[in-house]
């Protein structure tokens, strides 16, 4: 049963994409290359977002500050 209800949600997908493309005509390329372009700066902000996240959370648990990096032992040139 699970298998047909998959199915039928997999011919209504491909039904409406070519609905949509019947529409859209030669726009559809343009609206396909924005629609993936907008997914993708989505995911990699949010990817970004948590990889600071982790970060501020080590250093947390270092003991260091977040807002002030180490100093180095090093004089600058």
């Amino acid at each position: 049963m699970g298998t047909l209800i998959r199915f039928a949600i997999y011919m209504f997908i491909a039904v409406l994409v070519i609905i949509l493309a019947a529409m859209l005509g030669d726009n559809g390329p343009w609206y396909f290359a924005w629609l993936i372009g907008t997914v993708m700066i989505v995911l990699i902000s949010a990817a970004g977002a948590g990889l600071l996240d982790t970060q501020e959370e080590e250093q947390k648990r270092a003991g260091m500050s977040a807002t002030h990096p180490p100093s180095s032992s090093r004089p600058l040139p």
